[in-house]
């Protein structure tokens, strides 16, 4: 799901691409959406590229395409004006989306001492780069060796978007196994809840009174928050990987 300025934008970006074909400058999205300084639009073009709603045009200055637009969005994308659609329903995009706090949204499963296995609650999608809501399928589960698990303790497991855990050793793809914890040590690999709304997977550091969500991809840039603007809701203890 889009936050309210990167929706504004792709759908501003659209429109401008609809109409003659050349994309806004940032002074231009800026402008368009209020903000004080380009390095906003900065992230937010990040964040849809990632994401997969638009990309941008190699040895191309203010080249960028609409790839799709959110369901809500009425408006065909600039790929698709004047064409047929490639790939089939590519503008649709149709998530279900949770907000808010992990240990209320999605309970996990306890480990009994006996296990040797154990199956999970999988709870869709989670960025490993610009942080996105967490997307969540009541219906899927995956069975994960009790080795990998603490005993007595919750867990839920995650599909991982994105590339910003590379260094990591954690791919776009891969399931990551969560201990539900509110609290982690500096260094730990977590999922943090970012202002009660946007769930990633990140290292967290504690610098002084802020928290830093580092990735572990030297592309992405670290970013610092107050305290009282992320909460942890568990640590990563395991990782599964399908070749």
């Amino acid at each position: 799901m889009l936050t309210r300025k990167q929706h504004e934008l792709l759908i501003f970006i659209n429109a401008r691409l609809g109409a003659n074909g050349i994309a806004p400058s940032f002074d231009e999205m800026k402008d368009a959406l209020n903000l004080r300084s380009k390095s906003g639009i900065h992230r937010l073009i990040s964040g849809l590229e990632e994401r997969g709603f638009i990309r941008r045009l190699p040895h191309r200055a203010r080249a960028l395409e609409v790839l799709k637009l959110p369901e809500e969005s009425a408006a065909p994308t600039s790929r698709e004006n004047g064409g047929a659609k490639e790939n089939g329903e590519r503008g649709k995009f149709s998530p279900t989306v949770i907000r808010g706090d992990f240990s209320n949204a999605l309970p996990g499963s306890t480990i009994a001492a006996e296990s040797d296995a154990a199956e999970l609650p999988l709870y869709g999608r989670i960025a490993a780069g610009t942080p996105i809501e967490a997307l969540r399928d009541e219906t899927a589960r995956v069975a994960v060796p009790a080795a990998l698990l603490g005993r007595g303790t919750e867990h839920y497991a995650l599909e991982v978007a994105g590339d910003s855990m590379v260094d990591a050793g954690i791919f776009d793809g891969d399931t990551v196994i969560i201990q539900r914890c509110e609290v982690a040590e500096n260094g730990s690999i977590v999922v943090a809840l970012v202002d009660n709304q946007e769930a990633t997977l990140k290292r967290l550091r504690k610098r002084g009174d802020s928290i830093a969500l580092e990735p572990a991809n030297q592309d992405y840039e670290t970013r610092i928050f107050g305290p009282d603007r992320v909460k942890v809701q568990g640590r990563l203890v395991g990782l599964m990987r399908r070749y």
